[in-house]
């Protein structure tokens, strides 16, 4: 048995396919109300998809600001937040971030790979999971389900989207149409210094640490900014928000210093509209323009 290359389907993929088309057994992971509302706008379930990649991050970039930082003042007395899309000498956690971007993208294509291959049209109630596999190792997981259209009139690539069925649905009645998961990742990083460290003291009383204020909120404006540029690079006209996530954690790259690191997730649905007939049946969506 020849090595996979890790292009095209994998080979377990390609034998499951082989078996669909020989059976056509369908399988899904839509619900009942899914199910039903992606039919009712013209879809009929193919089956369920999948794509993971097993992926080891060994280099996340030089994390710590260190006595260095990200203030010009440098020295730790003035701290600084550092962006992962920053360009800040080597501080920060590029590579990191390029790595999860890289992991989501390829679980997500192997799982539109496999759409594809039943010649279906689009992949509904896409999941997105990471878990960790010992060491330093990542599963990147993507199912959903694989959709075609009742219709003459095939989409030119496959779709996909994290709603479930019978919000597809609403945005199809409303003139929009779900073209990709569309996703923001960003790490930033600061310098615990003097100032952070007095107002953070047991003694300070209530007080808003500016540092962490100024450390989450940089890294939730960046990660804000990724999410944007890839909906428009996947052509989009809005989108929505799905969830919004943030960690923050510690190292200390030295003895008696310490950094606080943020790590904050957008992820959501590119949109494009197709007429301007209608207006939604629901109020329960929120579409953010990218204009």
């Amino acid at each position: 048995m020849t090595q996979w290359d890790g292009r095209g389907l994998p080979p377990v993929a390609a034998d499951r396919m082989r078996r669909f088309a020989r059976t056509g057994l369908r399988t899904s992971l839509l619900t009942v109300p899914g199910a039903v509302g992606v039919q009712a706008v013209g879809f009929e379930p193919v089956g369920e998809v999948m794509g993971c990649i097993v992926e080891h991050i060994g280099w996340s970039g030089f994390g710590g600001c260190g006595y260095f930082g990200g203030h010009p003042g440098g020295f730790g007395l003035g701290g600084g937040t550092v962006t992962s899309s920053g360009s800040a000498g080597f501080v920060g956690f590029g590579p990191y971030v390029d790595a999860l971007y890289r992991g989501y993208d390829t679980a997500l294509s192997r799982m539109t790979a496999e759409a594809a291959a039943m010649d279906a049209d689009g992949v509904v109630g896409v999941r997105l999971s990471v878990s960790r596999q010992g060491g330093d190792n990542r599963e990147f997981l993507a199912l959903g389900t694989a959709v075609r259209a009742r219709s003459r009139h095939r989409p030119g690539r496959v779709f996909t989207t994290d709603l479930a069925g019978q919000d597809v649905a609403k945005l199809l009645t409303a003139g929009w149409v779900p073209s990709a998961v569309v996703y923001g990742i960003s790490v930033a990083v600061r310098h615990d210094d003097w100032w952070t460290r007095r107002q953070s003291s047991w003694g300070a009383g209530n007080t808003e640490v500016s540092g962490y204020t100024e450390l989450v909120t940089h890294v939730r404006a960046d990660a804000r900014h990724r999410f944007d540029h890839h909906a428009r690079s996947a052509g989009a006209e809005g989108a929505i928000v799905s969830s919004m996530g943030l960690e923050i954690g510690t190292i200390e790259p030295s003895e008696n210093h310490r950094d606080h690191v943020a790590e904050s997730t957008v992820f959501g649905n590119a949109l494009v509209s197709f007429h301007q007939g209608y207006r939604a049946p629901t109020r329960s969506l929120t579409i953010l323009a990218l204009r």
